[in-house]
């Protein structure tokens, strides 16, 4: 808890049994709750994250990080929810960086900006589907965030949507939702490793973002 405020973690996995580990060790001690959600991997994802002594939910089969947040949500009994993804992207140690805003009442959304300061080079794909997301997002919505697809952020309890969508377009869906129900938005700079990244994020993605853009 910190600031009389519970915390929960919810990390999204898929084939990860070598690096959630090195996640989960690393989570912050004001951390209440974490819940690692399967999503049907064909590997021992689940018996790691069982062995940090986490809450893990297992999916049947393969249904994308979308429906992984979305059953992680419905879990989670935080009056923040972090997301954080499991293959080592991003800095556990960062949590505080996305939950201090929100407990010190400056924001209801915090997003980790891959954008500040990153080691390794970023995918092409990566850069075009932000440039885009940013571009568009800010004509839609009418605020300025840089990375609007960073998965590493912190929400308030009240402000999480119903989740529709199932791949990468999650994150795209989330923010509209949340400002559309009146969350601030405030963005921190966090690190991140590039090129150990295991999601496989594709063009379609970028049409599936266009398509919740247009929808929501």
């Amino acid at each position: 808890m910190l600031g009389n405020k519970r915390i929960s973690v919810v990390i999204p996995a898929y084939n990860e049994a070598d690096k959630i580990g090195n996640v989960l060790e690393r989570i912050p001690d004001f951390v209440d709750e974490v819940i690692v959600v399967d999503d049907g991997s064909k590997d021992n994802t689940s018996e790691v994250a069982e062995s940090f002594g986490v809450k893990v939910i297992r999916l049947d089969e393969n249904q994308g990080k979308g429906k992984a947040m979305s059953v992680g949500i419905k879990e989670a009994s935080g009056d923040i929810i972090v997301f954080i993804d499991a293959d080592g992207q991003h800095k556990p140690e960062e949590i505080i960086k996305l939950v201090e805003p929100i407990i010190r009442g400056e924001a209801d959304f915090v997003i980790g900006s891959r954008l500040i300061k990153t080691q390794g080079r970023r995918p092409f794909i990566r850069k075009v589907s932000n440039f885009l997301s940013t571009f568009l997002i800010r004509l839609k919505l009418g605020i300025s965030v840089r990375d609007t697809q960073s998965g590493f952020r912190a929400i308030k309890r009240e402000f999480l949507p119903e989740i529709e969508s199932k791949r990468y377009e999650v994150e795209t869906e989330v923010l509209i939702k949340a400002v559309k129900k009146g969350a601030r938005v405030k963005e921190v700079p966090v690190e991140r490793i590039y090129g150990i990244e295991t999601g496989h994020f594709k063009f379609e993605d970028v049409v599936r973002f266009l398509k919740v853009l247009i929808k929501y």
